[in-house]
């Protein structure tokens, strides 16, 4: 790791990821430690024991792709964290989404009913990914939605990323007018590394309008990782990970950058995160 990127953690300087950025061309080749650096997987290369929980515990799973999520995670709370001025204004009679991580899709169908009570007058069309196709074809099975879609993608994958854009192709859009990612972060972060997370926030940015977020603080990870330990496993780059304490902050303040601005926080779940809403528009701006 660049000691920018040590520095930048340090410090709470975020404005300087460009620095970070140039500075991770220079030293490509730097390689600290056998396990620093860990090649992004691409879907072929997720294989079925990697989507599989570990031992007997149901909860000790890599990538977050639990088989029984709902059941501690209520959907209702989720949708009652939500708040109209999370929300952009739309720019014609379309709306086009994004879902992060959407496992059974339960949460998805949800917030459609959710932006429809908004935007009656709207045709709303959700793309859901999740990168556990048994999780997908269980969303299928149930989705009676003909505006939502499910679709399986490794979102840390360049190969997978190609039909996310063809779908906003498809609708003559550059970017998604909400790209939804409810605790998503944290497994990005454990599988992928500091820089891993770094890239996902900057892609987030890059085809998003609205960015609807609930990053999960450390004490989650901790928690991730006693519960994969206690079967055996360990997240492998665990600990190599230099941003930690206050990592949702840390994502906050990456995300506040470029033109967007933080316009909504909910309060605190039962499981303690916040759902938060940045915008990239002249009107976001002027609410900063």
């Amino acid at each position: 790791m660049s000691i920018l990127l040590t520095d930048a953690i340090k410090l709470g300087n975020w404005s300087c990821y460009q620095a970070i950025k140039i500075q991770k061309k220079k030293d490509k080749k730097e390689r600290i430690g056998s396990n620093m650096t860990m090649s992004i997987p691409t879907k072929s290369e997720v294989n079925k024991e990697e989507l599989c929980f570990y031992g007997s515990d149901p909860g000790a799973v890599k990538h977050g792709n639990f088989i029984n999520y709902y059941s501690f995670h209520d959907v209702q709370e989720r949708i009652n964290n939500l708040h109209p001025q999370m929300f952009p204004t739309p720019i014609d009679n379309k709306l086009i989404c994004l879902d992060i991580g959407c496992n059974t899709g339960d949460l998805t169908k949800a917030v459609y009913e959710y932006l429809k009570s908004l935007y009656p007058n709207c045709d709303i069309h959700i793309l859901a990914v999740d990168i556990d196709s048994a999780l997908i074809f269980r969303a299928k099975e149930s989705n009676s939605y003909p505006y939502i879609t499910f679709s399986t993608s490794n979102i840390m994958s360049e190969e997978d990323r190609l039909p996310i854009i063809h779908f906003l192709k498809s609708y003559k859009r550059m970017k998604f007018d909400i790209v939804f990612c409810f605790s998503v972060t944290m497994w990005i972060h454990l599988n992928n590394g500091d820089n891993g997370l770094l890239e996902f926030l900057q892609y987030l940015k890059h085809i998003s309008n609205t960015i609807v977020i609930e990053p999960q603080p450390w004490k989650c990870y901790r928690k991730a990782q006693k519960r994969v330990k206690k079967s055996g496993n360990t997240f492998e780059l665990y600990n190599h990970l230099k941003i930690k304490s206050g990592v949702d902050i840390i994502i906050e303040n990456i995300l506040k950058t470029d033109l967007y601005c933080k316009i909504y926080e909910s309060p605190s779940s039962s499981w303690d995160r916040k759902v938060q809403s940045f915008q990239l528009t002249m009107e976001s701006v002027n609410k900063c």
